[in-house]
């Protein structure tokens, strides 16, 4: 896959059929509108390209409402290569933009820059300065210019449609197996390694504390999952929340790679969430913790068995 950042290498892309959308998570809703537009475009024998905008044109216009994201930009760029997008163009969000009304948007992008030959949308696509643009209005546009449009429905679960609010509202309660179900992948969040209070090593269970998270924490508490770096990943126990056992009330985030020894310091850590385990409780000394620690490490790995294939 090609990854750009603008429109910098024309002869990848132009003659496309296009996506436009943030891609919070790449979900499940959004794998269907994947699988459309590569199917359009295998059969027109053009490039399958994926625009998105990088940062999401909210944090530009109403900051103070911009929801934490579910992925990184690099996240996203990984799950669109896996799931055989041809070129992504993550374009820089800028005033200039913003201020394109839905007519100038499409002539400008979509006709000018892509010449685009078709687009696959979902049905709440919006486009232009206010998101003045619908999908009607995108049909006659397209049809204007002898493109073809295809709108993908939404996909629903339990007879609710996936979104990226409904995943992300999930994340918030924790539920990250549910959230696992509607994304079609692991929830996972990445940080730099950083010093901590070295307490974990002391008691037999080294830990790695993440900073510089970007995207949506659950809540507090203790789960298990997949993390590492790069194609080295190991059974992970997450812990997220203070230490009451040691009276330490800051909230942390810690990861124990079951097995991993390594100096982490200074790396970028992976952390793909499979399910909770337990709340954050205080225990009466180190002894006790320790005995639960041992419970917590067989549920994780009892967890990842079942999770990865046989």
């Amino acid at each position: 896959m090609l990854s750009l950042d603008g429109f910098d290498a024309p002869d990848a892309y132009r003659g496309c059929v296009v996506a436009i959308g943030n891609f919070d998570g790449v979900h499940r809703g959004h794998q269907v509108m994947l699988d459309r537009l590569k199917f359009h475009a295998r059969k027109l024998d053009v490039p399958a390209v994926v625009l998105t905008f990088h940062p999401h044109p909210i944090t530009l216009l109403r900051p103070e409402q911009t929801p934490p994201p579910l992925s990184t930009l690099e996240r996203k760029l990984e799950l669109l290569e896996r799931y055989g997008i041809d070129v992504v163009i993550a374009y820089p969000t800028d005033r200039v933009l913003l201020e394109l009304s839905a007519e100038d948007f499409f002539q400008q992008i979509v006709c000018n820059q892509l010449k685009a030959c078709g687009m696959v949308e979902g049905p709440n696509f919006f486009f232009g300065k206010n998101r003045s643009g619908t999908v009607e209005r995108l049909a006659e546009l397209c049809g204007q210019n002898e493109m073809f449009l295809d709108i993908v429905q939404p996909e629903n679960v339990d007879g609710l449609m996936i979104s990226s609010s409904r995943i992300r509202e999930l994340v918030r309660r924790g539920k990250l197996g549910e959230a696992r179900e509607l994304l079609g992948h692991p929830y996972q969040i990445s940080g730099q390694v950083v010093k901590g209070a070295g307490r974990g090593r002391e008691l037999g269970f080294p830990t790695a504390n993440l900073s510089e998270i970007t995207t949506l924490l659950p809540p507090t508490g203790v789960y298990g999952g997949i993390g590492g770096f790069g194609t080295t990943v190991s059974p992970a126990a997450i812990h997220i929340g203070p230490n009451p056992t040691f009276s330490e009330e800051g909230s942390k985030v810690e990861i124990h790679l079951i097995g991993c020894e390594s100096d982490f310091y200074g790396k970028t850590l992976k952390v793909d969430f499979l399910d909770g385990i337990r709340d954050v409780r205080k225990f009466a000394n180190a002894e006790e913790l320790k005995e639960q620690l041992e419970i917590d490490l067989h549920a994780v790995q009892s967890l990842v068995s079942s999770y990865l294939p046989r």
